[in-house]
């Protein structure tokens, strides 16, 4: 359908851009594409054979047949405009997505407020484990697949679902897996109420007989209201629910152990290789996927317990002085910060030092206690300057309104300006057997690789 297609992607730098144009190209199209500055993505894609233009030009479209663009772009960009005046195919990233998602038999899609990378990430490694050989598109980079996209045959497109701007609803599933429902993207959503409609119009979207699969312990994903004639399916550790994690304790290095209870009988027992409670939900909402697929039990304890992260969940990046751990966390939610600190406490070290980069002015500004209240309970807090992506700051917030509210309740928290100053404090400060976490959605992983000499 898309072979010798000449196909321009405006923001391509995008982690979904990025796959979408790769699997283009794996398709037989002709990928070109913009964005406003260099990235690691960028350079993938130049490595794929993906010539990227930095910044905007109009004569990039001129020859395209199809133009797909970000939604994080301004209405006005010049490329966008000469697309439209040139009457030429135009998409939004989900919309393409969606279209893409016609063309394969069974569609899962994987959506909740936190978590989604790493359960699709999950799903995929046990499909692969099973020979199911699928497609798949995620938010990050997978280790097994060294990508944030895999080609594989049309029966089975594993997506993760993202609910920013209602993306997801111009997808076409067959499953869907609702992790859960929480108050983020208020720039768009405005309230929790709209969030809980979006997700609700997300079920809706379900074929007759399509899987659905609920976090019953999630006080919002379990009112979700399904069609008649969907399968329902639940998961949880607290309340009754299909599938179950019991007998739950963790290793010295804070990895879960847990016996999986499927309809109240014994199905697997699993030992995860990353950190964090809510992990045990990730792994039994992939569970039970597998179940409803007849993924093997073998294929699911193998994809579960070798599952090592997407780039950026927890990732361990390594070893400063011979033993002072640096880890990174995409979390940028206080809801995702607290599963962070939760998993951090597992482990055992002298003391913990958490460096945050909010990610927009407007979440800083909606979720400035919270915040707070997550990052106060950290040994050691530095806040980085505020990463506005797609914003400017019109809401009145900076770093120091987050300082002062922490420094009420812990003194060793301080703003710095830039990351290598942060660097050269942490030089500065860390001791033997201290952790060193960078937390956020913006570059702050730079800290820790710029720690360890990896940038």
């Amino acid at each position: 359908m898309y072979k010798d297609k000449k196909i321009h992607l405006i923001g391509i730098g995008g982690i979904s851009m990025s796959g979408i144009a790769l699997i283009l190209k794996n398709l037989g199209a002709k990928i070109s594409g913009s964005d406003q500055s260099h990235s690691l993505n960028t350079e993938m894609l130049e490595n794929n054979g993906i010539p990227v233009f930095i910044g905007e030009s109009e004569d990039l479209v001129k020859d395209a047949d199809i133009v797909i663009y970000t939604s994080a772009i301004s209405s006005e960009h010049r490329e966008l405009l000469m697309a439209k005046k040139l009457k030429k195919e135009v998409y939004e990233r989900a919309t393409f997505l969606g279209m893409l998602s016609k063309e394969y038999k069974n569609v899962i899609c994987i959506s909740g407020t936190h978590g989604k990378s790493t359960t699709t990430g999950m799903i995929t490694s046990c499909f692969i484990l099973d020979d199911k050989n699928p497609t798949v598109q995620i938010g990050a980079i997978h280790p097994l697949l060294n990508s944030n996209y895999r080609i594989g045959n049309n029966e089975y497109f594993i997506m993760e679902s993202c609910e920013y701007k209602n993306s997801f609803l111009s997808f076409f599933p067959t499953s869907e897996v609702i992790l859960n429902i929480d108050d983020d993207h208020l720039d768009y959503f405005k309230n929790i109420d709209n969030i809980k409609a979006s997700f609700q119009k997300f079920a809706d979207l379900l074929p007759q007989n399509g899987n659905l699969v609920l976090n019953s312990d999630d006080e919002n994903t379990i009112k979700i209201n399904p069609k008649e004639n969907i399968n329902i399916y639940t998961y949880g550790i607290n309340n009754n629910s299909n599938l179950m994690a019991k007998n739950i304790t963790y290793d010295n290095l804070g990895h879960p152990i847990f016996d999986i209870y499927y309809n109240n009988e014994l199905f697997l027992n699993i030992h995860l290789n990353i950190l964090g409670n809510h992990n045990i939900y990730n792994a039994l909402a992939t569970t039970l996927i597998g179940i409803i697929y007849n993924i093997s039990k073998d294929a699911i304890k193998k994809g579960l317990e070798s599952y090592s992260g997407v780039k950026r969940r927890f990732e361990f990046l390594g070893t400063y002085r011979d033993n002072i751990l640096v880890y990174d966390d995409y979390a940028h939610h206080p809801t995702e910060i607290k599963a962070t600190y939760d998993a951090v406490k597992n482990i055992n070290c002298h003391q913990n030092f958490a460096i945050f980069q909010s990610h927009t002015y407007s979440r800083t500004k909606e979720h400035l206690k919270e915040f707070a209240d997550i990052l106060k309970k950290f040994d050691n807090v530095i806040i980085a300057p505020i990463y506005p992506a797609r914003e400017i700051n019109i809401y009145n917030v900076k770093e120091d309104d987050l300082v002062n509210i922490i420094k009420k309740d812990n003194n060793n928290v301080w703003y710095i300006d830039s990351f290598p100053k942060i660097v050269n404090f942490l030089k500065e400060k860390v001791q033997d057997n201290d952790l060193v976490i960078t937390i956020g959605a913006g570059p702050v992983n730079e800290v820790g690789l710029k720690l360890l000499n990896k940038q």
